[in-house]
Formats: structure tokens, sequence, C-alpha cells
């Protein structure tokens, strides 16, 4: 088991391990879109967000380098056995044979390039529904894991229905998350999702909860951006389609940050990303929020914590859940579909 994070920091048990409720996203080095900075800036970054408490790292086995730069970040960090690294293997292809030696060379892989004996938490992605090898997969991860080649195992956007039938043939504790959009702007886990995490004690990682940076101080009072503009990243692209094309109108966005401003302003001046962020986690299924980080380039460290510093009341919440309802939220999950369904 590892250490705990800072006092300040909340935490949740998954698996073996004590982590933090907020990770950092690195799936911002799996592009230049997002900016660049140099080897060096990128592990600086990593050990500033370790220091603060923040000690747990989300990537991808396709996330260009992130897996090798946390390898090389957690080698070198004094206290490394502190440091949570969850990474996903991602099934984008049907119709392969699923063989034991095929998941255990997709393990070491990611051990390899982690520098690891153990991946502390790997997420399993699987594209295609009617290919049913994915229970084939997690029962042979289930095996290594039994081997202690992996700590933990969780799902990456895998919907409602399959996330129950998995829980339920795997039985108790085989599989500790899943990771799925949540937000004030996507609500979809909140219509079915969230029963299964209570039935089967499954916590969420959650990811756009900022919708991309949109969730912010810096956009009140902006007009609506260009959707094809040299300024936004591909994340913001996509969740300004989401804001005005699915869930309701810029204006009403508007609304929602001065809302969000004025609760902020009412604990202590906390941001408009700490609102955000705090609604998501008061939901007692969510396990953590990833939020991105363009480590090198932008530093959110100090914001984040202030999450922690607060707790929404009643009456926070009913003013969130009347603006909510002026919106189409609670349509997402019929408009685009359950947890994942716009990456099928």
């Amino acid at each position: 088991m590892t250490s705990s994070p800072s006092p300040n920091i909340e935490t949740f048990q998954l698996g073996p391990l004590v982590v933090p409720r907020i990770w950092t996203g690195l799936w911002q080095l799996s592009s230049n879109a997002w900016g660049t900075a140099s080897s060096a800036q990128i592990r600086r970054a990593m050990e500033r967000y370790a220091r603060a408490g923040f000690t747990a790292f989300d990537m991808a086995d396709h996330y260009g380098s992130a897996e090798i730069l946390f390898g090389r970040f957690r080698t070198d960090y004094p206290e490394q056995e502190s440091i949570i690294g969850a990474t996903k293997w991602c099934i984008f292809k049907s119709g392969e044979d699923v063989t034991r030696s095929a998941v255990l060379d997709a393990v070491r892989e990611r051990m390899k390039r982690m520098q690891c004996s153990r991946v502390d938490h790997l997420q399993f992605h699987w594209q295609d529904y009617s290919d049913r090898n994915y229970i084939t997969c997690l029962n042979l991860l289930h095996e290594l894991k039994d081997e202690g080649l992996i700590s933990a195992i969780g799902l990456c956007n895998f919907d409602t229905i399959r996330t129950d039938e998995i829980c339920t043939l795997l039985g108790p504790g085989v599989v500790c998350t899943n990771q799925v959009q949540f937000s004030l702007i996507d609500t979809r886990p909140l219509h079915g999702m969230s029963d299964v995490c209570e039935k089967h004690n499954l916590k969420l990682l959650t990811y756009g909860t900022l919708c991309g940076g949109f969730l912010s101080n810096q956009w009140i009072d902006k007009e609506e951006p260009d959707p094809y503009g040299s300024n936004l990243s591909p994340s913001q692209r996509k969740y300004l389609d989401i804001i005005v094309n699915a869930w309701g109108t810029w204006e009403l966005f508007q609304s929602l940050l001065i809302l969000l401003r004025e609760i902020g302003n009412m604990h202590g001046g906390v941001s408009v990303s700490n609102v955000a962020t705090r609604w998501v986690l008061e939901h007692t299924f969510v396990g953590a929020v990833i939020i991105g980080a363009r480590l090198g380039i932008t530093d959110h460290v100090e914001d984040n914590v202030h999450v922690f510093s607060f707790s929404l009341t009643p009456q926070d919440k009913e003013d969130i859940e009347r603006l909510l309802a002026r919106s189409n939220s609670r349509q997402l999950v019929f408009t685009v579909g359950d947890c994942g369904a716009e990456y099928r």
C-alpha cells in the first residue's frame, strides 16, 4: 500500500491503494495541439503536482510518451512509493484472437514504459460491444492481478449495461472504477450509471468535468468563440459543440458561469472551476475527478487545492439544479447516448 497524499487532500480507496480525489490527466501529451514543453519542464510540473498532494496521474497506451515520461518522473522522485500511475489498455479493433499471451504482453508493455514491476491501476477500453471478447480480456486481467502484475482494474468509457454485466460476471471487487465523462454540462452518469455504481460498490473516475476549461472564470462575459478558431484546443472544440448544440445556448452557459462565480464568492472566493469540480465530487459514486494538465505550459495546482476547502450547501445545489433544468442536460443520455457512446 502506498502512503497517503497530503492530509488536506480528500482520498478514497482504490483496491489496495489510497488515492487523492483529484487526479492529473496526461492526455494532452498525446498531441502538440495542446502546446509543447520540454521533458524537463514536464517532469518539474509533475513534481509540483505531487508535492501539493496530487499524487495520482492518469494516462493511456495511446497518449504519446505519457507513460514513458511518467515512469522517468516516478523513478527519480524521492518519495516514489507515494506516486500512483493509472494507465489504460485500449482495444479499438475487434475480431482479433484474445489470448493470455497477448494480454500479458500488453500489461508488460505498460510496465516497461512506466518502469514498474506492477501497474497500479489498469483501465480497460473495448470499442466493439458486439465482440464479447471483452469478458475474456477482463478475466485474463483478473488472473494477472492475482499474480501481482496489477494492483487494481478499471473500465474506461463502458456504458451502463456492459458495466453492470461485467461487474456481475466477474464478481465483487474485481473492477474498481469506470472512467467516463461527467460534469455540470454532461450529467449522463446520473441516469443509470450511478445506480450500477451503488449496486457494485464501483467508483467513477470522471473527465471533462471542466469542459476543456470552459467552466472557469476566464470565460465569464466572453462572446461565443469560433469553433474553427485557432485559439481553441481540441478539447475546447469538442466541449463547445456539446455546450451550444446539445446542452443549450452560449447565453445560458454564461448564466451558469455567473451562478458558479456567485457561489464561489460565498465560499471565500473560490473559482468557477472549483465549484464545478466540487459539484461532481459531492456525488457519492464519484471516486475522483481527472483534471487535464498542460504540463510545463499552465499550472493549476494552487487553484485545485481549494476544491477541498469547502462543501456546497443545499441552497447551492438547489440553485444549480434550477438552472440546469433550463438546459437539455437531462436529455443528453438520449441525444448523445449512454456513457462512452460518443466514442463508438
